[in-house]
This record gives C-alpha cells, sequence and structure tokens, in this order.
C-alpha cells in the first residue's frame, strides 16, 4: 500500500476565532500536517497587526497550540514594497521548512480570497479555505457551543458602537448584534482573541486593560494574567 503524503500546512493565525476554528478544523483532517502559524506583526507596537494583540499573547497561544510561529515584522505605516519583501522572506522560510499550504480562515468575502490565491500563485504555495462559504450565523453558534472563547479586541466603531470593544464573543453578544452586522464579524465590524479553545493544551489567563481609540479603531487591551483567572477588567 502507497501511503498518502501529508499537506505541510501553515495557518494564517490572527489570534482570533476564525483562524483558531479553522485549524481546529484542519486537526480532523488526515490529509494535513500542521507545522506552524504564520501571523503579520506591527514591530512598531508589538501587537498583530489589525487585531492589536500584544505578541507576549501570540507566543502563548503558539505554546498552548504545540506549533511555531513564523512571524513577519512590518513597521508602522507599512509600504507596500515593504511588506511584500517581508512576506517573501517568511515565505522563503516556510519553504525551507517544506512547508507546501497556507489555510486561512475567510469565510465569504471574494476580493479577499481572490487576493490571496493570486499573491500565493507562482510561488508554490497552495492556499486552502477550510470554513469557506458557511453560514455565518451557524458558525458562530457553532464555535461558541464547541468551547471557542473569544474576546472582541478590537471594534469599527463606523460599523459598531464602540462599547462592544473587549465583550466576550458569546451567545449573549450574538444577540445584541444590530442586524447590519455579521456573526463573524467578517467584514472587519470587529476582531478577536482567542483565549480558551479545545485546541489549546490549557487556557490563557487574561484580563482586559483600557480602552483606546487608534487610527479609526476602537481596541481593547487584553493583558497575561495571573494563572487561574478568567477575564475581568482591568
Amino acid at each position: 500500500m502507497v501511503r498518502a503524503i501529508k499537506r505541510r500546512t501553515v495557518v494564517s493565525w490572527s489570534s482570533g476565532k476564525d483562524s483558531a476554528y479553522a485549524l481546529g478544523r484542519l486537526r480532523q483532517d488526515p490529509q494535513v500536517e500542521l507545522v506552524g502559524l504564520l501571523t503579520t506583526v506591527t514591530e512598531s507596537f508589538g501587537r498583530v497587526s489589525m487585531h492589536g494583540v500584544r505578541e507576549e499573547l501570540l507566543e502563548l497561544q503558539s505554546r498552548r497550540l504545540g506549533l511555531p510561529r513564523f512571524t513577519v515584522k512590518i513597521p508602522y505605516p507599512c509600504p507596500n514594497d515593504v511588506y511584500d519583501a517581508r512576506m517573501a522572506d517568511v515565505l522563503r522560510s516556510l519553504g525551507s521548512a517544506d512547508v507546501d499550504t497556507i489555510a486561512f480562515g475567510d469565510l465569504f468575502l471574494e476580493d479577499i480570497r481572490r487576493y490571496r490565491e493570486v499573491r500565493l500563485d507562482g510561488t508554490g504555495f497552495r492556499p486552502i479555505f477550510p470554513l469557506w462559504g458557511e453560514n455565518t450565523a451557524t458558525l458562530a453558534r457553532a464555535m461558541i457551543s464547541g468551547g471557542y472563547r473569544a474576546i472582541l479586541s478590537c471594534v469599527d466603531p463606523k460599523a459598531l458602537d464602540r462599547s462592544f470593544a473587549g465583550r466576550e464573543f458569546d451567545e449573549a453578544l450574538l444577540a445584541d448584534l444590530p442586524p447590519s452586522i455579521d456573526p463573524c464579524g467578517e467584514r472587519g465590524e470587529f476582531h478577536t482573541f482567542v483565549y480558551d479553545a479545545p485546541i489549546f493544551s490549557e487556557p490563557i489567563p487574561v484580563r482586559r486593560g483600557e480602552v483606546v481609540e487608534r487610527d479609526g479603531f476602537v481596541f481593547t487591551d487584553l493583558i497575561p494574567s495571573a494563572r487561574g483567572t478568567s477575564p475581568g477588567p482591568a
């Protein structure tokens, strides 16, 4: 018998619920070998780009997943040519590690998917989208019922009231979302940080810090906390 060759895969890891759930889905696929996390970090702030999550928390997620990080460090602001060069450097590292597949947690935005496909065309990496096309209301509830616990780390106040920043991603939040807001925040209405999930070896103790507005977005600073505590106010 010929043994099937597994696809060596890294997950495009934002620190949030969609990438976490996609990773969980891939762990159930016998044809996939997960080998790492690919994350863009704004080096000026030491935080996950767009999500505003501290790199220290990103490292804690990596440890609880038992997967190494491949980090694209970018300045702020970041010209396109600088981003392209730094991403190319990391992709070369992935190629050296025999990675052939990059998984994304995108749900339904065709332009975003096409952008990723075009950027990877000719690089030797295959993009896959484990959650693509799923009903986002159903998916959001599956995440919650499946034990994926997350906090809204970033809110776009043009779409959603700033009071949602720092809230738990749970059934109460889904009930409070205006009808115009996607339950998974797929249009960028909000971003999350996952602090507990079935894919983690243990939860990440974290507390909520100050809420700040920067570059048109509202961020809740999430801070590593003492072992055994659950998310709460600063």
